[in-house]
């Protein structure tokens, strides 16, 4: 019995060290992400690392990107060219290569340089053809001035011309000098007068030999 009461307090008093010494309980952690291999690796079939050179350029979603490229340069020369140029100027590396490949499979000859003369020959046509339009709408606005401006005289002309021939109506006081200078009825009036004065200078003339007569 006494074995028994004493071994009770010392499990108990190793209770407490026992659950103590459990490792704790595992924390969840996130999942992790799963990388897929860039469009270069993928192609060429190896292990894409970290820090991948070509990843941020060809992703796996554009595969034909590499592949024109890698065609014409080389998945080496890609790689060693895009080393010696600092990262700034990588993307539009990148972009010239892909471009003057794709030019170099549609035209193995002249490439990049073809479609560059191409496009310059289509600018002078352009530039001659803008050229010569501008000619003629300077032109036509000489034209539309000189028309403007020889309709412009013939209106004057015709208004000098009307301007001659048509008196203007005179003014009151002309009319009223006018009138004062020669009156018409009252000149035939006053030859009225004239006529019966020399009729009764006559009347009496004649009146006095025929009483002297008798």
């Amino acid at each position: 019995m006494e074995a028994s009461d004493t071994n009770t307090p010392i499990s108990s008093s190793q209770s407490p060290t026992s659950s103590s010494s459990l490792p704790p309980p595992p924390q969840p952690t996130a999942a992790q992400v799963i990388m897929s291999p860039c469009a270069a690796c993928k192609i060429l079939r190896r292990r894409c690392a970290e820090k991948c050179v070509l990843a941020p350029y060809f992703p796996p979603t554009e595969p034909a990107k590499f592949t024109t490229a890698h065609r014409v340069f080389g998945a080496s020369n890609i790689i060693k060219f895009l080393q010696e140029l600092p990262e700034s100027q990588r993307a539009d590396a990148v972009t010239s290569m892909v471009y003057e490949a794709g030019a170099r499979i549609r035209d193995p000859v002249y490439g990049c340089a073809g479609a560059i003369c191409q496009l310059q020959t289509q600018v002078n046509e352009l530039q001659a053809q803008l050229a010569k339009a501008q000619a003629e709408i300077a032109n036509m606005q000489f034209q539309q001035a000189n028309m403007v401006a020889l309709l412009y005289m013939q209106m004057a002309e015709a208004n000098k011309a009307t301007a001659t021939t048509q008196e203007p109506p005179p003014s009151p006081q002309q009319s009223v000098d006018n009138f004062i200078a020669s009156p018409p009825h009252i000149n035939n009036n006053l030859n009225f007068f004239d006529d019966n004065t020399s009729l009764n200078s006559m009347w009496e003339l004649f009146g006095h030999d025929h009483i002297t007569t008798f």
